[in-house]
């Protein structure tokens, strides 16, 4: 059975998929990690526990990690999830706690346990990544794959024109763990929406269903689709963690790939978080970016039809099982 490690700032998007992946029994969830972001760390904890006791399938335990960037303030997207992180609706009162255990230290001795076996699902700024590398490099080249929701892809940005959120939180710690030896797949904002995002209909319908974590799923969200509308004048609710968590999950829901170098802006202030891929596309200058070799794997296309189906089902069933 695959064992996965999942990090993340959650707010309501990390919920979705957070439920995704306690709900399936062709993975253990070894342990659940918290770092600030979406919301301060703290909360992100709190949300996170909440989450696993509504969902009701595994649980497993979690671990509170960094509560900042490794050398900047933290930025965080209460503007667009709530205060809360969870829409504010007074969803969040968790009876379960954190173990003592810092989340990297814990990381470390679960990738030790179990070297070359644990896969690891970021679904927040990496910063705790980063410092289990920066603590033990040779230990965090046992990891199996990381699987990351960051950067824009070949897309724009959602932080600034030019940067993803993730990213922007901690550019120094996302470029620390793209360049450690372990193996990286990235899925990007620019395949978050369209096709992907949860419809007003959509979200009727699991409101209809009763079942608690799809009730929980909508409501939390409530705050993102009400953004949405204010942004783009369409009411909708994009998951770019259930997507990520998605390609984690299951390996027909990306279809096409590129191996890619990824070089992380970190010095311009303006450019700050941009990760800029040379996916071997021929360059008039050779030099510099056309002669390095790829260091991350970046999802192009998605079965979105494919994926949505999986995700809809997933949330409104009784049992913790998904199979095709």
């Amino acid at each position: 059975m695959r064992k996965l490690i999942i990090d993340t700032d959650c707010g309501s998007d990390d919920a979705v998929a957070l439920i995704m992946a306690l709900k399936s029994r062709e993975i253990s969830v070894e342990a659940i990690t918290t770092v600030g972001g979406n919301v301060p760390m703290e909360l992100a904890t709190q949300n996170a526990l909440m989450t696993m006791e509504i969902t009701g399938a595994q649980m497993p335990p979690l671990y509170a990690g960094a509560a900042r960037p490794l050398f900047r303030d933290l930025v965080t997207a209460v503007n667009v999830h709530g205060e809360d992180g969870m829409g504010d609706l007074g969803l969040i009162h968790p009876a379960g706690r954190a173990e003592t255990e810092h989340a990297a230290d814990a990381i470390l001795r679960i990738v030790k346990t179990y070297p070359d076996e644990v896969e690891i699902v970021t679904i927040g700024p990496v910063t705790n990544i980063a410092l289990a590398i920066m603590k033990d490099p040779a230990a965090m080249k046992r990891v199996k794959h990381i699987y990351s929701m960051g950067t824009t892809g070949f897309g724009p940005g959602n932080c600034t024109p030019v940067s993803e959120f993730n990213i922007y939180v901690d550019a120094e710690a996302f470029h620390r763990m793209i360049t450690a030896g372990i193996p990286v797949t990235i899925v990007g904002f620019d395949l978050c929406l369209g096709d992907s995002v949860l419809t007003k209909e959509d979200m009727e319908m699991l409101m209809n269903s009763r079942k608690e974590e799809a009730v929980f799923s909508v409501k939390c969200n409530r705050l993102l689709a009400e953004y949405n509308l204010a942004a783009h004048n369409q009411y909708f609710v994009d998951l770019p963690d259930a997507v990520a968590m998605a390609v984690a999950l299951w390996d027909d829901i990306a279809i096409e790939k590129k191996a890619c170098y990824a070089h992380v802006c970190l010095k311009e202030e303006a450019a700050y978080g941009q990760v800029i891929f040379n996916d071997g596309s021929k360059l008039a200058i050779q030099e510099g970016f056309g002669e390095l070799a790829p260091n991350v794997e970046v999802c192009t296309k998605l079965n979105n039809a494919l994926y949505k189906k999986r995700l809809l089902s997933l949330l409104m069933e009784e049992n913790t099982c998904y199979t095709v």
